[in-house]
């Protein structure tokens, strides 16, 4: 009866073991800020947000390396988040924004001649699916043996598919055959559905329903919470800015002088019935996370109450 006993406690333990290993592996692909309902109820009604222990080199699976299909590994105390926006234009942020341990920036925006305002230094740089051609048009500067810079491609399945049929994954692949050194990563299909459910789950809104695409704001923000203790979001507008009398027109980008205004481009996406960023209706959303998270919107300061 003792053996019988001592077996019941092994089968027991190993049954113990395997279900916390199962839950931290579910627990691992949450970003590290986790949208959580209260308990008892729904994800459409009101939310608590709680946060990880910051581990240093901690895998992220929902990134993974070309060719060799690694978790992306990356974690930064503080982040500067470098918008593209024509806000940047003249704030002379580009010190400030160096001097934190990660500086990320998005899609194809340079720094070369825009220094002073929005800094020399990339760690990160998230790139829409979209964007990819405007990165070979210039390989060498994105790409070459001086720069380090870590390469987060998001897009659809169709485009990232890896059966040869993905048509910017190719791109990427030859990329790698090119610049060997090259750190690219792109997106997986559970992390891009991911990122589609938070955007329901936070507006209410279907994205494919509604007719929009999430920008690369949003993609980026998602992944910093993930990665940084803090994160610093310089020149961003907030959701009511293109409401406000009087306010400043910028170009849509800082490095496209004579573009259109952002504040156009915005309302524009806004109210497109398909095919159109929802870029006010994600800025509402990250001041909602900004006030229990550590979140700070530079130049423009946001006030989050």
């Amino acid at each position: 009866m003792a053996w019988m006993w001592k077996k019941s406690v092994i089968a027991t333990s190993l049954i113990v073991a395997v279900s916390l290993f199962v839950v931290v592996v579910n627990y691992a692909e949450k970003p590290y800020v986790l949208l959580q309902p209260v308990f008892g109820e729904t994800f459409s009604s009101h939310w608590v947000f709680s946060r990880q222990p910051h581990k240093t080199f901690k895998p992220h699976p929902g990134y993974i390396s070309i060719p060799k299909q690694e978790p992306l590994k990356l974690n930064c105390d503080v982040c500067s988040v470098v918008s593209s926006s024509g806000q940047m234009l003249g704030r002379q942020a580009g010190a400030e924004i160096d001097q934190a341990s990660c500086v990320w920036r998005m899609n194809n925006a340079p720094t070369k001649g825009f220094e002073r305002d929005v800094g020399r230094r990339t760690t990160l740089r998230v790139v829409s699916h979209t964007s990819v051609p405007l990165l070979l048009q210039r390989q060498q500067y994105f790409f070459g043996q001086n720069n380090d810079t870590v390469y987060v491609i998001w897009g659809p399945l169709r485009n990232m598919r890896k059966d040869g049929k993905g048509i910017v994954y190719n791109m990427l692949r030859q990329v790698m055959d090119s610049y060997p050194q090259a750190r690219i990563y792109v997106t997986t299909e559970e992390r891009m559905n991911y990122c589609d459910r938070v955007f329901k789950e936070e507006t209410g809104k279907d994205r494919i329903q509604s007719g929009s695409y999430l920008s690369t704001g949003w993609f980026t923000l998602i992944l910093a919470m993930d990665m940084c203790k803090e994160i610093r979001v310089y020149g961003m507008i907030n959701d009511t800015y293109c409401r406000t009398e009087g306010y400043k027109k910028v170009p849509y980008h800082y490095y496209e002088a004579g573009s259109r205004d952002e504040c156009a481009e915005y309302l524009l996406h806004e109210s497109a019935p398909y095919g159109g960023h929802r870029f006010i209706t994600e800025k509402s959303v990250f001041a909602k996370w900004a006030k229990t998270h550590a979140i700070k919107f530079l130049h423009p300061v946001w006030l989050v109450s």
